[in-house]
């Protein structure tokens, strides 16, 4: 990567001003950073542990309650607010970020967003154009920090973003990218899940983004769930509980606040909650056996933060209403029940499902009434913003339930140290971000997720010998962070390293007859087609454009690129894989598996059942084929 470390008077500047103000608003002389050592240096190691900078103890405890008395009103409803804002830079973003920011949130820049409403966080999007590059990403960190710091009441901001990796990533290439939850619970490996999230952590934290929002927690038993799915561990309570404590230690372990989400379990929709509001209709009781058991173990493991789901649950709150706006769902089962004490934090804001019963200037106000402590993305800050502040005025809400929410939140910031120092160098990406042990070990742990679940006679592994031309066709979804793919040109090209002579066809997720017709042309005279499936339906294309290449006569392989389930729709193919996601890393080591670099040691976390016939199990949770 290339090397663009500031000059040491920067730096230096930087922890000392930092330094200054932990001083200022803590009451504590913060040491200065020991040379050459970073947060993300130590969690990489095996014997690393997470900084807790100020402390959070009775004395650190205290100082925070001063810092909270002397905080204005205004202040104290900033701190509530995560905000997301367009721009590369806190102060000089590009003019179309800057036309986005004016016609959304009424400033120019991410500085003058502090300035104005005092947030307590921002989160970083790739559409947002927040994530271009790691060291720009640093620098970005480092410019909102200053502008927090530069407040009248000095406070360092929590930045965070969705980095759950696999299909959702904000932060891509050249950080390290790897398998999503799906494939990890395919590995079925604690030690891999929570190294996994060891290096995320590490790489995030050299950035500046310090709270993530994963692990996912939801425990996916309903195969059409639109809006989970691989972003689940799998089916099995037990398990996704055991990969959800391995993935909170390994990120908390690298000094990154994680959030297991959405609580209290959006496994079992069939709604997106970006655009509608979804039913659970479990009974209390399969509440407390299917959906609790990942949150009750992410709490044992020491979670910093859970994020609120968008869902109603009539039987655990008869109301009806969402979760997030729920108190006997947040303040009854999640703070009472489970004993949980640490921040809550609510899906977006902005998703249709928290805005179907109340308008945008209820849903921040009646959060904060069910148990809320961050309110995350709201469409209109202003209106969210004022309608707290109003809310305290009026005495709807007391100030003293603000003081909660803000406590939590600035304990938080001080076990991640950021009152000791909140800023990041250019010398930390460039010793974390994307290194090479990185990116071999995150090349092991995919090797371990593929999963074989067809072999006709044994057909895989493939020899270059005996099929050295290769067609791959197939979908082609959109990166997940815009650095990675297309999923056939990944796939041939991984076949290409490895000897094979492989071209690509992009045939899309709705193949129309005349791309059909171009593949099946493209197969004559190859020894082998490769067709990467995504999320196949009764009425897909897809299912055409296999069936039409099997009758060439020519071998097809088919590599599911998200969900397992589409094996179940599918006839013909010698064999099938499972790849749980189209990131690079999991493509990469279905090819390495394909043509025998690496054995299918990857068993199905989540049971496939029969098209036909739902209550027919075609293959269970646990199956996986081997070489062997």
């Amino acid at each position: 990567m290339h090397h663009r470390a500031p000059s040491p008077s920067r730096r230096t500047v930087l922890t000392v001003t930092a330094a200054a103000t932990a001083a200022a608003v803590t009451g504590v002389t913060a040491p200065a950073a020991h040379a050459g050592t970073t947060t993300a240096d130590a969690a990489t190691g095996d014997g690393a542990t997470t900084g807790t900078g100020t402390g959070t103890g009775l004395g650190a405890d205290r100082r925070l309650r001063a810092l909270l008395s002397r905080m204005s009103l205004e202040e104290k409803v900033g701190q509530l607010f995560v905000m997301r804002v367009y721009g590369h830079s806190a102060t000089a973003p590009d003019q179309a970020d800057i036309d986005a920011n004016l016609k959304e949130i009424g400033v120019r820049t991410a500085a003058e967003l502090i300035e104005r409403y005092h947030v307590g966080g921002i989160i970083y999007f790739s559409w947002a154009h927040n994530t271009r590059d790691p060291h720009q990403i640093a620098d970005l960190s480092n410019g909102i920090q200053r502008a927090g710091l530069a407040q009248p009441t000095p406070i360092p901001l929590l930045v965070s973003t969705d980095q759950e990796h696999g299909i959702v990533c904000r932060v891509g290439e050249p950080a390290t990218l790897l398998p999503g939850a799906m494939a990890l619970g395919a590995g079925g490996s604690p030690a891999d899940a929570r190294k996994a999230a060891q290096i995320a952590g590490a790489e995030l934290a050299a950035v500046g983004i310090r709270q993530n929002y994963a692990p996912v927690a939801d425990v996916n038993v309903n195969p059409a769930n639109p809006v989970i799915g691989v972003r689940s561990f799998g089916a099995d309570p037990e398990a996704v509980a055991t990969l959800v404590a391995a993935q909170v230690k390994g990120y908390q372990r690298a000094g990154v606040a994680a959030t297991s989400k959405h609580f209290p379990g959006h496994g079992d929709a069939a709604t997106d909650s970006h655009y509608g509001l979804p039913t659970i209709t479990h009974t209390r009781e399969q509440w407390s056996t299917l959906d609790a058991p990942p949150f009750r173990s992410a709490i044992a493991a020491g979670i910093d933060s859970i994020m609120t789901a968008h869902i109603v649950v009539p039987a655990l709150d008869p109301s009806e209403d969402p979760a997030t706006l729920s108190r006997p769902i947040l303040t009854g089962i999640l703070r009472e029940q489970l004993g949980y004490d640490g921040v809550v934090v609510t899906d977006s804001l902005g998703m249709e499902g928290v805005r179907t019963k109340y308008g945008d200037e209820r849903v921040p106000v009646l959060a904060l009434k069910a148990g809320v402590d961050q309110l995350l993305n709201p469409p209109s800050l202003s209106v969210a913003w004022n309608a707290v502040l109003k809310a305290v005025k009026d005495g709807e809400l007391t100030e003293e339930r603000l003081d909660e929410s803000i406590l939590r939140i600035l304990r938080l910031k001080a076990k991640l140290g950021l009152f000791k120092d909140p800023y990041v160098s250019h010398a930390e990406v460039d010793r974390t971000v994307g290194t090479r042990a990185h990116l071999e070990r995150a090349d092991r742990i995919a090797e371990c997720t593929t999963t074989l679940l067809v072999n006709e006679g044994g057909f895989l592994p493939v020899s270059r010998r005996s099929h050295q031309k290769v067609l791959v066709v197939g979908a082609d979804p959109a990166s997940p962070s815009g650095t990675t793919g297309p999923p056939t040109t990944t796939l041939a090209g991984a076949l290409t390293e490895l000897g094979f002579t492989a071209k690509a066809l992009s045939t899309g997720i709705t193949p129309t007859a005349a791309k059909i017709d171009e593949a099946v042309a493209a197969a004559a005279g190859q020894d082998l087609v490769v067709v990467g499936t995504y999320n196949v339906t009764a009425t897909s294309p897809q299912r055409t454009l296999v069936a039409r290449l099997v009758a060439t006569g020519v071998p097809v392989v088919t590599i599911a690129v998200r969900n397992p389930y589409d094996v179940a729709r599918i006839s013909g193919q010698r064999a099938t894989l499972a790849a749980y996601s189209w990131t690079d890393v999991e493509l990469r080591a279905a090819v390495r598996v394909l043509a025998g670099r690496a054995e299918p040691c990857g068993r199905l976390p989540v049971p496939v059942q029969s098209a036909e016939d739902p209550a027919k199990v075609l293959y269970p949770v646990g199956y996986g084929l081997s070489y062997r």
